[in-house]
């Protein structure tokens, strides 16, 4: 069996703000900035969701929107892997697509 670690530090401003955020993963070698985290834990004692989101100031509204899309996406590739269920991962494929075209971010 093989145990890996994933570091994740953040600096925060004099208001708990995060400024700066940067992860490692073992395998991975290199540190790499990210500007938004959305961490989600399944607690199966609880039936219930851990969650941490952290986004930096300097975020654009124009890069979130990216995230959330992509995010979503990814969202909908992981069901469909870990269920089997296509047909309503197509559905929020779709929704993915409306989101995209609302939020104006569809490639030109």
């Amino acid at each position: 069996m093989k145990k890996s670690e994933i570091n994740i530090e953040v600096l925060l401003d004099e208001n708990q703000l995060p400024v700066e955020m940067k992860w490692k993963a073992e395998d991975q070698g290199a540190v790499k900035d990210a500007k938004a985290m959305l961490l989600s834990f399944w607690d199966g004692d609880e039936k219930n969701t851990m969650k941490l989101d952290l986004w930096v100031k300097e975020m654009s509204i124009e890069e979130m929107k990216q995230f959330f899309h992509q995010t979503l996406m990814t969202m909908a590739d992981t069901f469909e892997k870990a269920t089997g269920e296509t047909n309503i991962c197509e559905d929020l494929r779709d929704y993915c697509f409306h989101f995209a075209e609302k939020m104006e971010i569809l490639p030109e």
